[in-house]
C-alpha cells in the first residue's frame, strides 16, 4: 500500500489515447510514488517513476492479481473498438477482460477502481439539455461499444454489492480527442487510407447536417486530470465529464469556414453502412446509430466533488485534433503512432 515513498498506480490500456495522458500525470504527480502501466505492446517511452508490463486481458491467462497486489488504485482504461465485424472479439476483450479486472482488484484487496465508462453507456436521450449521472445506462443495443459499455455498468453494480470496501469510481466522458492521437483515431474510425489532409478547411466547402448530429467533446488530457483527482480522493459513483459548447454542423462549420447543409439521417446512414459492409468504413452504422441518439451530458457533479474543471474548450480540442489530422501526428506508443497519409 502507500508508504513514505506515495501511491503505487495500476493503469490497464496505459498506452492508448486516454492512458497515455493519465500515465504521464500520474509519473509527475510528488504524491505518487510509482505507476505500473499494463498494455498489450510495451512502449519506448520512459515516464518518470514508473514501469511496464506486457497484458492482453483477452487471455485468461494474464496473472492479474499479482500485478495488482499492494496497489493503492487500479485505473482501468483499456478497449478495444475493433473488430466492429466481429463483436464476440471485442466481448472478449472489453468485457470479459475487464471482469477479470474487477475480480482481480477484489482478490488483491486494492482500494480503489477508477473505471472508464463513457457517455456511450447512456440510453437515448435530450439533445437540447442535458442530463446527470442518473440518467439510465443501458446504451443503445446494436451498437457493440454502447451495449458493452452498458453491460459492464451493471457487472459494477454488483461487484460494490458484493464488496463494498473497495471505492469504485466510474468516468463517464465525452469523446476524447488530442493532437496526438489523431492518426489513431482517424485508423479506428475513418480507415487506416483516409487521408488526414482532407480536414484541410478549404477543401471542405459544406458540412452534412444530420438531424440528431450534436455532441459533446473533451481534451483527453482534462479527462486525465479527473482521473488523477478521482485517484486522490474519496469520491465514488459516476461522473460525466464533458466541455463546451456542444459541437454540430454549426459549430465545426464556423470553425472551418463550410456551410451546414442538411442530410437526412437514412441517407447518411446507407453510405455509412455501404462502405462498413465493403469493409471500406471500421466505424459501423450502428455506433452511428447510437451517436445520433446519445444524451447530452451535466458534469455539474464532477465539478463540485472532484474539483475538476476542463480547460480546454470544445472548440479548442477539435482545432488541435483537426490539425493532428492534417499533420499525421502521434505519439512514442504502438496504439498512437502517427502515420500521414494522402
Amino acid at each position: 500500500m502507500s508508504s513514505a515513498t506515495g501511491m503505487r498506480v495500476v493503469v490497464t490500456g496505459a498506452t492508448g489515447n486516454v492512458g497515455t495522458s493519465v500515465v504521464r500525470l500520474l509519473s509527475e504527480d510528488p504524491e505518487i510514488g510509482s505507476v505500473l502501466g499494463l498494455a498489450r505492446r510495451l512502449p519506448d517511452w520512459s515516464p518518470p517513476k514508473t514501469d511496464w508490463d506486457a497484458v492482453d486481458l483477452a487471455s485468461e491467462r494474464s496473472d492479474l492479481v499479482e500485478r495488482f497486489t499492494g496497489a493503492d488504485a487500479v485505473v482501468h482504461l483499456a478497449w478495444a473498438f475493433q473488430p466492429t465485424h466481429d463483436p464476440a472479439a471485442t466481448w472478449r476483450t472489453n468485457v470479459l477482460g475487464s471482469m477479470r479486472v474487477f475480480e482481480a482488484v477484489a482478490a488483491a484487496e486494492v482500494p480503489a477502481l477508477v473505471h472508464a465508462s463513457s457517455v456511450g453507456t447512456y440510453s437515448p436521450g435530450p439533445k437540447d439539455e442535458t442530463v446527470d449521472e442518473s440518467w439510465p445506462t443501458h446504451g443503445w443495443p446494436d451498437a457493440a461499444y454502447c451495449r458493452e459499455k452498458a453491460y459492464l455498468e451493471r457487472a459494477l453494480d454488483t461487484f460494490e454489492r458484493d464488496h463494498p470496501g473497495t471505492r469504485v469510481v466510474r468516468m463517464r466522458p465525452a469523446f476524447l480527442f488530442k493532437r496526438e492521437s489523431a492518426s489513431e483515431q482517424r485508423r479506428i474510425f475513418g480507415g487506416k487510407f483516409l487521408p488526414g489532409p482532407l480536414a484541410r478547411p478549404e477543401l471542405l466547402p459544406f458540412l452534412p447536417d444530420i438531424p440528431g448530429l450534436r455532441v459533446q467533446a473533451l481534451h483527453t488530457d482534462d479527462a486525465a486530470r479527473a482521473y488523477r483527482l478521482a485517484v486522490h480522493s474519496d469520491a465514488r459513483g459516476a461522473f460525466n465529464l464533458a466541455a463546451d459548447p456542444p459541437v454540430d454542423a454549426h459549430v465545426l462549420g464556423e470553425m472551418l469556414g463550410a456551410r451546414p447543409v442538411r442530410l437526412p439521417r437514412s441517407a447518411a446512414r446507407s453510405a455509412i453502412a455501404a462502405a462498413w459492409g465493403l469493409h471500406l468504413l471500421p466505424a459501423s452504422p450502428h455506433l452511428f446509430d447510437a451517436v445520433l441518439r446519445l444524451p447530452l451530458m451535466d458534469s455539474a457533479r464532477a465539478r463540485t466533488e472532484l474539483g475538476w474543471q476542463p480547460e480546454r474548450t470544445a472548440t479548442d480540442v477539435l482545432a488541435e485534433f483537426l490539425q493532428g489530422l492534417q499533420q499525421g501526428a502521434g505519439a512514442g506508443t504502438e496504439p498512437l503512432r502517427g502515420r500521414k497519409v494522402g
